[in-house]
């Protein structure tokens, strides 16, 4: 009852500090709006002013005002009114980096708390033609970078945010578009706030729509994503912490890779992370993907009331050893109330930056797929109440694993996560291997074209139960196949 009472003054406090809050106009300080003038330096100096004077807004009237890097400090608010545009400078050479780790950013934020971007305006990276003048700088050898794949790091292009070792953060209402990099990082932060913000972020490669790294007591609520790559991606770069306590709650994903993702990076781990009530449709790859590969863990994860509409995979968990790490492991999943739709054509066709045509040969993959190690089992796993149509069509003469070879089905533990890395699976709908304590209620699957797969297979799986689950598929009367697995019980 003390910490109830507690956190509720607290709360209170904090709202009579932003009511008395002290709001500055930008043109107060000679920042100019005419989208020609650089910025960064009046900008800068009306952070630290209002930082210095007990904190306030800084506002940012109709206009487009440039910039370079700018950063926040502690009870500052970037304050965009509608018509209100930052743009980032075209210039590389106006943007800062910072190390350990190293990332470049628009608007950085460092070990600070009370801080803002609100409002109905906009941050504009223009990321395209920013990423196009780093090339030529490092063709020129002005700029060092290891340039792979035809374009420099994602570290050395610019986000629009990065903020770490932060807390009390608030980003609300603004538009996010058109970064050089991922779109808004928060690393290592805590008490974060994401709510009804658009997100459009499809103009270069590796552009990620949000991404959670190692942050506690978080919530990203209510807003719209468009990506290039993941749209939502909790990560774990740091051993030593985890994201936890994370609500992920009425949010509209569309993505050229995954829908809602944690494990790019797994060495520290996800636990009691909530995704309810979200949409995620043109997605090349998963709409759910939940991966441990690099020591660390997920566990107590709820997934509630998902739609899901072109998407290359619903749900994919997996369990890897990435990088040797022997103590990676995924317990206590729950996955219920989706309705989905995997189409027969690419998914993500009409992009600028397209998923590739990869991990071929293979049909168009099963739906549900959850692949352990034999050393580290998935555990725990709760799917029901789930609506899933596949396209079906799966061709022997094209790709085949047959029933009498599923030990020809790779392990590939060190392999990069995604859920074409196997290539050809044997099931259509759903795909088990190294798991045990499963259970599957009330799961309606519909395959439209014939497949020479079947509905669900089972590789060592242990105690697993199929309670209420039905498919349609033409000629096909089996439900499952079931190889080195005991316990398994059909209802």
């Amino acid at each position: 009852m003390q910490l109830r009472k507690f956190i509720v003054v607290s709360i209170l406090l904090l709202q009579v500090q932003v009511l008395w809050a002290k709001d500055y106009l930008a043109s107060y300080f000679g920042i100019h709006s005419d989208g020609m003038v650089l910025n960064t330096r009046s900008i800068q100096f009306a952070i630290d002013y209002i930082h210095k004077n007990g904190g306030g807004r800084l506002v940012f009237h109709v206009g487009r005002y440039l910039t370079g890097t700018i950063h926040l400090r502690s009870n500052v608010t970037l304050q965009l009114e509608e018509g209100a545009v930052l743009v980032g400078s075209l210039n590389p050479f106006d943007y800062e980096s910072r190390t350990n780790p190293f990332w470049t950013a628009l608007v950085f934020a460092d070990s600070v708390e009370n801080i803002a971007i609100t409002g109905k305006g906009m941050i504009d990276g223009q990321g395209k033609y920013v990423a196009r003048n780093y090339v030529d700088l490092i063709d020129k050898g002005l700029i060092k970078d290891k340039f792979r794949n035809g374009r420099p790091e994602a570290e050395t292009r610019p986000m629009n945010i990065y903020f770490r070792n932060c807390k009390n953060i608030t980003i609300k209402n603004i538009i996010l578009k058109n970064s050089a990099s991922w779109n808004q990082t928060y690393d290592q932060c805590a008490n974060l706030l994401i709510d009804s913000i658009y997100v459009d972020n499809k103009d270069f490669w590796n552009e990620d729509g949000i991404d959670i790294v190692d942050c506690e007591n978080v919530t990203v609520t209510n807003s719209y994503i468009d990506a290039a790559d993941d749209g939502i991606c909790l990560k774990s770069h740091d051993p030593k912490v985890a994201c936890n306590n994370i609500l992920i709650r009425n949010n509209t994903v569309r993505t050229s890779a995954n829908g809602i993702k944690f494990g790019t990076v797994s060495r520290g781990g996800f636990k009691n992370v909530r995704i309810i009530n979200n949409k995620v449709f043109d997605t090349y790859r998963s709409a759910i993907a939940l991966e441990a590969v690099d020591g660390g863990y997920v566990e107590h994860i709820e997934v509630d009331s998902l739609q899901v509409y072109k998407t290359g995979n619903v749900i994919f968990l997996r369990v890897g050893e990435r990088w040797g790490d022997k103590t990676a492991r995924m317990n206590d999943v729950v996955i219920r109330n989706v309705y989905a739709e995997v189409p027969a054509t690419k998914p993500d066709a009409g992009y600028s930056y397209e998923g590739p045509v990869e991990d071929l040969p293979r049909n168009i993959s099963p739906g549900i797929i959850i692949t352990g190690l034999a050393n580290k089992k998935i555990t725990g796993v709760r799917i029901s109440n789930v609506v899933m149509k596949h396209p079906g069509g799966g061709n022997p003469q094209y790709a085949q694993v047959s029933l009498t070879q599923l030990d020809n089905v790779p392990e590939i533990p060190a392999q990069y996560p995604d859920f074409s890395m196997f290539k050809e699976l044997p099931a259509w709908g759903i795909y088990v291997r190294h798991a045990k304590d499963l259970q599957f209620s009330n799961i309606a699957m519909t395959c439209e074209k014939t497949d020479y797969r079947l509905p669900v297979v089972l590789d060592d799986v242990q105690q697993a139960t199929f309670n209420g689950v039905t498919f349609n598929q033409p000629g096909q009367k089996q439900l499952l196949y079931q190889y080195k697995s005991t316990g398994i019980v059909t209802r």
